[in-house]
């Protein structure tokens, strides 16, 4: 079962997590993060890192986010790969408490 990026990402887009992933995973599109469920080895050690909680297994996502499950394995697709930290949007600190940012998401 893959992990997956949640609501919680959106206009924040910390990168702690996609330095610890094995197999490059992540995606990178402007304001948000996704893992490819393809590619996701269920290893766990990106969830941890991610500082607004972000990240959870499939089963774990709450069911009013449901949709990040369907919005990772697509916007995966079309976004490249992101293996090296960046550090979080400029105003990521301002956004990491906002609930139900999806009317945010960039694609």
């Amino acid at each position: 079962m893959a992990f997956v990026v949640t609501d919680s990402c959106i206009r924040c887009k910390y990168t702690d997590c996609v330095e610890v992933c094995p197999v490059d995973c992540f995606h990178e599109g402007p304001n948000f993060l996704t893992i490819d469920p393809d590619e996701c080895i269920d290893c766990a050690l990106c969830e941890p890192e991610c500082p607004v909680n972000a990240i959870m297994t499939e089963d774990a996502v709450p069911e009013d986010q449901k949709e990040f499950i369907t919005l990772n394995a697509e916007l995966s697709k079309q976004w490249p790969v992101i293996t090296v930290s960046k550090g979080g949007l400029p105003d990521a600190d301002q956004w990491k408490d906002v609930k139900n940012k999806l009317q945010y998401l960039e694609k």
